[in-house]
């Protein structure tokens, strides 16, 4: 199937809109759960609430973070997937890789050895859609 830019980022505009305004990304060390609907795993390095509107508009058949994103470590260790949740913090929508700059992850930190205390930025976040 073949969509149109247009209905590819209208699917990723959806993301923002579903999940609500100010959501919390946790990241964490270890692989990802099996599923969204699956428990955390791993150890939590650190939670960060995202600004109210935390993503750009989507275009391209892409969508990227805005604003900015930060935290502090609640934890030492390898940060290697993510968790984001909505701002109850009861449901998780969305989870993905972690890398360093040119890793290839969803987000991208400019290093992924976290120690407890350090201001956590992440430098980038992008969702392509499936059909682009």
């Amino acid at each position: 199937m073949d969509l149109s830019v247009q209905v590819r980022n209208a699917r990723l505009d959806a993301i923002e809109t579903t999940i609500g305004t100010a959501p919390i990304m946790r990241l964490f060390t270890g692989s990802a759960p099996a599923s969204t609907a699956a428990a955390d795993s791993g150890t939590e390095i650190v939670a960060i609430t995202l600004p109210s509107d935390w993503l750009a508009a989507a275009a391209g058949g892409s969508i990227a973070l805005a604003g900015t994103w930060t935290g502090t470590a609640g934890a030492s260790g390898t940060v290697a997937h993510f968790r984001v949740y909505d701002s109850g913090d009861t449901t998780c929508h969305m989870q993905g890789t972690v890398t360093a700059t040119g890793g290839g992850g969803e987000v991208v930190l400019d290093v992924v050895a976290i120690t407890s205390g350090q201001t956590v930025a992440i430098s980038a976040f992008t969702v392509t859609d499936g059909d682009a």
